[in-house]
This record gives structure tokens, C-alpha cells and sequence, in this order.
């Protein structure tokens, strides 16, 4: 079925095309059809809020096509995206188990399906469901490990041309297409949002994506961006 987005509406959970190994989406039969019955499938447009820092924690939203910007606010009104979620990611699990508010903001950067199930009905589920548990587990493990990284990055990396280019090779290792002309990726956020996933200005992330064309390291066409020396990015992140 597709919807007014343009989307393939995934009605089944076991019949989906987009199945893989992550978290619930290759749970056993059994399990996945219980942890189906407990969903609710909305397809959001782009620009929609699934929820707002130091909201109530309502349930988590299983990403099941599009992708979601996390971020947070400082008092200032200063913004950082803490993460780009893809398909098959789970939001707001972490605010759901330990029962404190969402520490970020999700938002939908195109048109989504997003399958919602209630905190109590999930946390009940995981009870009786050992694996299903083991799989929020790793969630959660991945999740830490991937904003220790973030950190890591932003407070290491000596300049902000590291910190891009260290952005760039992550965009690579998880979408990257390797073609004769170089590294394909879609670029699909803004200079502004690429400013808060490094913690710069977007004249900084403008200024440095025109000296990395000028160097031959990228090049850009419509949506996609070529990685031309992915050595010579790996070097800035290093130096």
C-alpha cells in the first residue's frame, strides 16, 4: 500500500521486505507476532515532532523507514543533533526503561513509518520475553557507545575540519556506496544541522565543505556527496 508520502506502507512486521538483525526486527516468529499486536503504524511527513526533550516518556517508536534527528537544547537556545537514527532504530527506549523524561528531541527529516507501543505494554513485554530483553540490551549498549564516540570526537578532535571530515568517514561506514567515481553518500542534512552534529557554525561547515571541493577530498552533486580521498579525510581525523 503506498501512502500520500510516497512510502510502501509495511502492514506486516513478519512480511516486511526491510527485515534484518537489528534489535526486534528478527525476533522468532512467535515473539515478533506478540511484539506486532502491541504496535501502532503512523505514516509522519517531514517536520514531525514523535517527541520533545523532558517530555513524559508515552512509549518508544520503532523506526521501521525514513530517518529521525535526535537533539538537544541548551538553555541559550543553542541546538546539537545527537544523532541521525536510521531504519530499524528504537527512540526513546532508554527514557522508557528507566523511567525519566526523553533526553532529546526526534524529528523526522523526510516522510516516515513509525510503529509507537506504550511504555507499559513494552516493559511488560520484555519481562516474559528474554531475548526481546537481550535485544534492548544492545540498543542500549550501542547507543552509549555511539555517544561516547560523539564525545569523544567533538571534545578530541583538535579543529573543526577533523570533526567534519570524522563525520563524513561515519556517514560512509553506514551508507556509503562504493562507485567508479568515489564513496556516494546521500546528503540529506542541512549545513546548518551538520553545524550541530559537530558543534560549529554552519559559515564553518559551508566555509570547510568548499575547501574539501577545492582539494579534491569531495565533490558534491545535487544530493549526493562523493568521497574523492577518503584517505586524506582519514588523516585529518587523526592528525
Amino acid at each position: 500500500m503506498q501512502s500520500p508520502y510516497g512510502l510502501e506502507i509495511v502492514e506486516s512486521c513478519e512480511a516486511c521486505k526491510l527485515r534484518d538483525d537489528r534489535y526486534f526486527c528478527d525476533l522468532a516468529p512467535d515473539v515478533l507476532k506478540e511484539f506486532e499486536s502491541l504496535k501502532y503504524s503512523t505514516i509522519f511527513p517531514k517536520g514531525a515532532m514523535l517527541f520533545v526533550e523532558g517530555q513524559s516518556p508515552r512509549g518508544v517508536f520503532m523506526l521501521c523507514t525514513g530517518r529521525v534527528k535526535l537533539s538537544t537544547c541548551s538553555s541559550d537556545g543553542k541546538s546539537l543533533i545527537t544523532e541521525v537514527a536510521e531504519a530499524g532504530e528504537m527512540l526513546g527506549l532508554s527514557a522508557v526503561i528507566s523511567a525519566r523524561p526523553y533526553e532529546v528531541t526526534a524529528e523526522t527529516l523526510v516522510p516516515c513509518q513509525v510503529n509507537f507501543i506504550k511504555r507499559e505494554e513494552l516493559l511488560r513485554f520484555l519481562s516474559l520475553h528474554g531475548a526481546a530483553c537481550m535485544r534492548a540490551a544492545e540498543h542500549l549498549s550501542n547507543a552509549y557507545h555511539q555517544t561516547y564516540n560523539q564525545v569523544r570526537s567533538l571534545g578530541l578532535s583538535n579543529s573543526s575540519a577533523g570533526k567534519l571530515a570524522n563525520l563524513i568517514l561515519e556517514w560512509c561506514a553506514r551508507s556509503g556506496k562504493q562507485t567508479e567515481r568515489g564513496i556516494v553518500i546521500k546528503l540529506t542534512l542541512t549545513h546548518e544541522e551538520m553545524a550541530q552534529l559537530i558543534g560549529a557554525s554552519r559559515e564553518t561547515v559551508t566555509r570547510l565543505l568548499s575547501e574539501f571541493k577545492s582539494k579534491q577530498l569531495v565533490n558534491v552533486k545535487g544530493s549526493s556527496l562523493i568521497i574523492r580521498n577518503k584517505a586524506a579525510l582519514e588523516g585529518m581525523v587523526n592528525s
